[in-house]
């Protein structure tokens, strides 16, 4: 963890106070501007993700960032600015990163690369020293980074499960009767499900941001500002598993009402206030503990700077040339990006699935229509989505999606996302060859997964048909899709799931074989809608 110290004794013998001409500061502005050209795609995806209430606290950051550093503004008035060209590598390195994750449509690589490119800049202004100074304003630019939906989703998932499991056992500490089943918990006369909104992902980045600026602020030993910061997620887990257990109570004795509404926010809200406050107890506590004992309310650094008095007249800063090398390097690439014409991407020809067979073997299929707002969310360019039934046997769900172009927000979603996203959770995912089946002369590999929604279970199987290629690692799709982009100068690619319901009275095996046959069938039919 990395205190606050707005005093350097190192520089105590030099007084000589320094600052930088008005014309810098204007050439600043034209850098910021140059900034958001350069990086308009990630900033607009960032602001976009911050009127999401898990990451809402994106909008303070940058505020907070710039008042830390306007903290520090007495230690960097008296030190030398010695620009670095590992600052100008930096920024050269952090611009390639924003172009791989923009082609390969990994906004989360963009976001980092923009991170990479302010910490370059300072770097290249003022040198290793004053970036060790203004270390803890960058480093907390990164809480304003949304995680990615595949890391969201999976820590949603844990944090319902243990929730429920440690709401339940607190109701039925104070005697009420509770079934758990997943995150379900029945009331008997009431099924109370936590739900996504319900998991306390909610406020556990918050209150992880708050944390670590609280654990930088306070000044102490480096064991209590690490616990402080690392204490914020068993406070989460254990104050929304208490909001899940006054819910139950309630509903238990008012009725379903009460875990609906206006009731259900409020109760949200208040859980994110008395977390905030275990987390001050403990600073009070912990003031107490150990041979560093300072009374907590002078423990923390938020006075503003304490200009030094100076013996000698202000000296007028020169901007190194690793700075101007830099700031060059982010105006070239804004206007690049803006002045230079797009490459134009080659989208082959195909079938439309609107003319894909209903009869496929033995099987009957009926079209499903899909709902407009999944259509908004998708952003794909053609869709089969398709029931088929053969005989008496369970039905068979193949949905296809179809992409001319994948960028970043506008490309295949993998199920192990958007399922759980869904409210189904994942019992197990392996990969299994469906032999003799073959695409493109390759044994076709998918990906295997059971998945559970209360009572409900269904087999799922699904691949990424990528121009030419059958890929079962979302990470590998984003690879190949930056190769390519460079190479051949194509996105397009397809995303094929299959799903199967397994009933009380069907196995597992049953279902693996029920999809088996069925993609034994309908494989060869796919060549002329998803071409290679």
């Amino acid at each position: 963890m990395l205190p606050i110290d707005s005093t350097d004794p190192a520089l105590e013998s030099d007084l000589q106070a320094r600052r930088f001409p008005h014309w810098v500061w204007a050439a600043g502005v034209l850098l910021l501007a140059s900034m958001y050209l350069a990086f308009e795609h990630a900033v607009r995806a960032m602001v976009q993700q911050w009127s999401l209430e898990e990451f809402s606290h994106g909008y303070l950051i940058p505020f907070i960032s710039l008042y830390l550093a306007w903290q520090r503004r007495s230690a960097l008035r008296w030190q030398e600015f010695r620009g670095s060209w590992a600052g100008v590598a930096a920024v050269g390195g952090g611009i390639l990163l924003g172009v791989a994750g923009r082609l390969a449509t990994l906004v989360i690589v963009e976001y980092l690369a923009l991170i990479v490119v302010i910490a370059g800049l300072v770097l290249a202004l003022t040198g290793w020293r004053a970036l060790r100074t203004l270390r803890v304003p960058l480093a907390i630019l990164l809480f304003m980074i949304p995680l990615p939906n595949i890391v969201m989703n999976a820590l949603s998932a844990q944090l319902q499960l243990m929730s429920s499991a440690l709401g339940v056992w607190i109701l039925r500490l104070v005697g009420v009767t509770v079934f758990l089943e997943g995150n379900v918990i029945d009331l008997g006369t009431y099924r109370l499900e936590v739900a996504e909104a319900c998991s306390g992902l909610r406020y556990l980045l918050p209150l992880m941001t708050l944390s670590f600026l609280i654990a930088c602020l306070y000044r102490a030993a480096l064991w209590k500002r690490v616990l402080i910061f690392v204490s914020s997620i068993p406070v989460t887990l254990v104050t929304n598993s208490i909001r899940i257990a006054t819910i139950g109570v309630m509903v238990d004795t008012w009725g379903p009402q009460m875990a609906e509404g206006a009731v259900h926010a409020v109760q949200g809200w208040m859980m994110f206030m008395v977390s905030t406050a275990v987390v001050l107890l403990e600073v009070i506590a912990l003031s107490h503990v150990g041979g560093d004992r300072v009374p907590w309310r002078t423990s923390f650094g938020l006075e503003g700077p304490a200009l030094r008095p100076f013996i000698r007249p202000v000296q007028l800063r020169t901007v190194p040339v690793t700075a101007w090398s830099a700031a060059g390097l982010v105006l070239m690439f804004a206007l690049s990006a803006r002045a230079l014409p797009v490459p134009q991407e080659w989208v082959p020809n195909r079938e439309k699935f609107a003319s894909f067979p209903l009869h496929v073997g033995r099987w009957s299929g009926r079209q499903e229509p899909m709902e407009q707002v999944y259509l908004d969310a998708l952003k794909l360019d053609d869709y089969l989505l398709t029931n088929y039934v053969a005989g008496d046997s369970v039905p068979v769900n193949l949905y296809v999606a179809w992409y001319d172009r994948q960028s970043t927000g506008d490309s295949t979603h993998s199920p192990k996302a958007c399922l759980p996203g869904g409210g189904w959770r994942i019992d197990n995912l392996r990969q299994i060859d469906i032999a003799p089946v073959k695409i493109n002369g390759q044994v076709l590999r998918v990906n295997r997964a059971l998945i559970q929604y209360d009572t409900q279970r269904q087999l799922v199987y699904y691949w990424f048909q990528q121009r030419g290629r059958v890929v079962t690692s979302e990470y590998l799709v984003k690879w190949y899709l930056l190769v390519d982009s460079v190479r051949e100068h194509r996105t397009d690619g397809a995303l094929v799931r299959l799903m199967v319901p397994i009933g009380a009275d069907m196995s597992e095996g049953e279902a693996d074989r029920t999809l088996r046959r069925f993609i034994a069938e309908v494989s060869p039919r796919m060549e002329p809608y998803l071409p290679g």
